[in-house]
């Protein structure tokens, strides 16, 4: 199968291209390779990826039309994993126009290039940030959504154009509802490799909210089997599942997973933008599924702590 993955110098883009084509399906990768977090330690991802001889990279942004579709005129595209975003709920406040261009400009270019390819079944990454602040957990993708950040507003608006061009254009389209996702190859900004580093160069950790924050933490390993499975399906229109665990929890209690290191805290109040706790409801992605099983957290954390010694290059991660 010829798939279409952008973002896939991201920590969920090369994931997800790695376990695919282990599977031997042929992947063309896309990225802008910014500089968000360390380009290096993308490029470091890429070139992991072009270890597998059914890779293909370009570097493009996927806000500039002419370029994006010069790069996909003459390939052939079964499936597209849209991935490519910019990321992060704070840095939204400082550079928005970012994420009108990437999230916004990008997603819709995307689906007008897929238009045209006649492309049709479209994954695509929406996030837990949509949900907003509300308290009646877990959290169903049917419930009504409420974005607090510019980030998450990007998402819901995502979603709203998925379905519109699902329904105009008879384009199977899925909207996954990604959770805290964490593992080996992971986000240098999340709080695990923060508080990797801090125990490494034992340096100060700082934990927002006092450490109470609630995450429904999601191993990458079993985001790419569900991902395995998900390609195979067949959809009708456009559908959203949560793609979580659905066992939060809080940054304290993973603190104690590392109770034989030396941690140098300094707790600080909430920012406004961090939803107070995230639990997402799974039940409909495993009503589909049905065999998922989900990898045990402590087990998890410690894996991707094992890489990260081993793998750890300071200036990048």
């Amino acid at each position: 199968m010829n798939i279409l993955i952008t973002g896939a110098a991201g920590f969920l883009g090369f994931s997800i291209s790695k376990s695919l084509l282990i599977k031997n399906h042929k992947i063309y990768g896309i990225d802008n390779l910014n500089n968000y977090y360390s380009s290096d330690y993308k490029n470091l991802r890429i070139k992991e990826l072009k270890k597998f001889r059914h890779f293909k990279f370009f570097k493009i942004d996927i806000s500039d039309f002419k370029k994006f579709n010069d790069v996909l005129k003459k390939i052939k595209i079964d499936i597209v994993i849209h991935l490519a975003a910019q990321a992060g709920v704070r840095y939204s406040v400082l550079k928005p126009q970012k994420y009108i261009s990437s999230n916004i400009t990008g997603f819709i270019n995307m689906m007008e290039i897929s238009k045209q390819k006649k492309i049709k079944k479209i994954f695509y990454a929406s996030s837990s940030s949509v949900y907003g602040e509300n308290s009646n957990y877990p959290w169903k993708e049917t419930f009504k959504i409420k974005p607090i950040s510019l980030y998450a507003k990007t998402k819901k608006f995502n979603e709203q154009l998925a379905n519109f061009y699902s329904k105009k254009y008879k384009i199977q389209m899925v909207g996954l509802r990604f959770f805290t996702i964490f593992g080996e190859w992971g986000r240098p900004d999340m709080f695990l490799f923060k508080l990797f580093k801090s125990i490494i160069n034992k340096k100060t950790l700082e934990i927002n909210n006092y450490g109470k924050h609630l995450r429904d933490f999601t191993y990458i390993h079993d985001v790419t089997k569900i991902m395995l499975s998900l390609i195979n399906k067949k959809f009708h229109q456009h559908q959203i599942f949560n793609i979580c665990s659905s066992e939060p929890i809080s940054l304290l209690k993973i603190l104690s997973y590392f109770k034989g290191y030396s941690i140098k805290l300094k707790k600080i109040k909430r920012n406004k933008l961090d939803v107070m706790n995230t639990h997402g409801d799974n039940k409909r992605l495993k009503k589909l599924l049905k065999t998922i099983k989900f990898t045990d957290k402590n087990r998890a954390i410690l894996n991707t702590f094992d890489w990260y010694k081993k793998n750890r290059i300071n200036k990048f991660i």
